[in-house]
């Protein structure tokens, strides 16, 4: 009897570290990332400069025990991306929210139109944004526009129109927000 006690009690032992990984989820804590995000852009999340908004706290990522990577994504510097080097390795890109100097080119002088900066069958990249999360393809412009203007995009290989708003010469936003 107390021999199969002992091996309950070291089977019990064994599973602990189990049992807490369990329980923790062995999940990355969303905040760490935040903070990552706004220590790396200098700017609080939600500010010019900063993440649009927190990290979406349905993904799923794997704790990271290296530290965290990040750097600038997109030929505008307009995501953050956040990798994680370890054996889970992972990465996802957080939207940063433009500075306010960055749509200057979104009016013209007062009373005159702003300028076109996108024609007809020129290439450009299309994003869904959602919270916390961008899922960006290259694709057409349908029409001419400027920026700030909601124009007719179709996706590289898709025979399907979709109506973005340009945020850039070269990048269309569709948000889910």
């Amino acid at each position: 009897m107390p021999i199969r006690l002992a091996l309950c009690a070291s089977a019990c032992l064994a599973l602990l570290p189990a049992a807490a990984w369990a329980q923790s989820g062995g999940l990355i804590d969303h905040q760490r990332i935040d903070a990552r995000v706004a220590a790396f852009t200098g700017v609080p999340t939600g500010s010019a400069g900063g993440a649009m908004q927190p990290v979406d706290r349905r993904l799923r990522l794997a704790d990271c025990t290296p530290p965290l990577e990040l750097d600038w994504y997109g030929q505008n510097q307009d995501m953050v991306r956040v990798v994680c080097p370890g054996p889970e390795r992972w990465q996802i890109f957080v939207p940063v929210l433009r500075a306010q100097g960055a749509g200057a080119l979104a009016s013209g002088p007062s009373g005159q139109p702003a300028p076109i900066v996108i024609e007809r069958g020129q290439m450009l990249a299309i994003a869904i944004e959602g919270r916390g999360f961008s899922v960006v393809q290259q694709g057409e412009a349908l029409e001419d526009g400027a920026i700030g203007d909601w124009i007719r995009v179709r996706p590289e290989g898709r025979r399907d129109e979709l109506r973005a708003q340009l945020v850039t010469p070269a990048r269309a936003v569709i948000p889910l927000n």
